[in-house]
């Protein structure tokens, strides 16, 4: 049986790829153990790395402002990476990296039993909901799959790049809210 002090301690000596050689930090993840709500993005980058926690760079402050605008806030979901150490140069995460650290996001996922998922990037929503996942044309869709509801919507550090891309991140925000209010009991 897992404990979250088990699953990162073990996760903490991972070899199981490079990117472990180049990390100031493993990156966890923080927030409700018990959360009825996670966020997953692709992987940390460089404040992240150096902070060892997911989302506290520039992206980080605009995923803050995103929850705060549903009334949401990192003490009330729980945030994590598809890829617990920074890929070099903020690079997309590799298959064989993502590979190597899927098995400590599907024990954190096991350990918070979430009802809803939500994939920040197309990154994440590839690796979670369909290898074949359009960002531009399924965000902010609901794909349901073992009990479990899973949307993507846009990764903060796409709508700092896109400022045209955030009125449909604010609709997917919406969304997410109006199903956090029908499916989840302990969120809001």
């Amino acid at each position: 049986m897992d404990s979250w002090d088990k699953l990162k301690a073990e996760c903490a000596g991972c070899r199981a790829c490079a990117l472990c050689e180049t990390r100031h930090n493993l990156v966890f993840g923080v927030g409700r153990e018990d959360a009825e709500v996670m966020f997953i993005g692709e992987g940390p980058g460089e404040q992240e790395d150096l902070k060892g926690e997911p989302f506290v760079g520039p992206a980080g402050k605009l995923l803050d402002t995103m929850l705060e605008i549903i009334d949401l806030d990192r003490n009330k979901v729980y945030i994590a990476n598809m890829v617990k150490c920074r890929p070099p140069r903020n690079r997309d995460p590799q298959d064989r990296e993502q590979d190597a650290c899927s098995g400590w996001l599907r024990r954190q996922i096991a350990l918070v039993d979430p009802k809803i998922i939500v994939c920040l990037g197309r990154i994440a929503a590839m690796g979670i909901i369909d290898p074949e996942f359009r960002i531009t044309r399924e965000h902010g869709q609901w794909h349901e799959r073992d009990g479990r509801m899973y949307m993507a919507t846009y990764h903060p550090s796409a709508l700092l790049r896109d400022p045209a891309k955030r009125p449909e991140a604010f609709e997917d925000l919406r969304e997410l809210r109006s199903k956090i209010r029908q499916i989840c009991r302990n969120t809001y």
